[in-house]
């Protein structure tokens, strides 16, 4: 017969890691696309580890879901507006040739 030692510590489940957490994504995107979204995306983002560390891994998994959400809408809307600028100096350059 085997005798088990009881160390009083209960047996570990498999290691998880926490969610993508997006936040150098989210930083960037702040700095060169869409200041309020990748504001909101930082938020997001921050919070990611926190919670799954906390325990609350349903929590790190909607922040995890959050960040990426308004980071990919920041870049949409960064590159949206540096193609919609660069097609009206386009334009500019077609208009002043055109009537000089």
């Amino acid at each position: 017969m085997q005798q088990t030692q009881q160390t009083g510590q209960q047996p570990q489940a498999p290691q998880q890691t926490p969610p993508k957490t997006w936040l150098v994504e989210s930083i960037l995107v702040t700095l060169f696309c869409c200041l309020p979204f990748g504001i909101a995306g930082i938020v997001n983002a921050s919070r990611v580890e926190s919670r799954f560390y906390a325990g609350d891994v349903e929590a790190a998994n909607r922040a995890s879901a959050n960040a990426k959400k308004w980071t990919l809408w920041a870049l949409g809307v960064g590159l949206g507006v540096y193609v919609i600028y660069a097609i009206l100096m386009a334009l500019g350059v077609v208009g002043a040739a055109m009537f000089s």
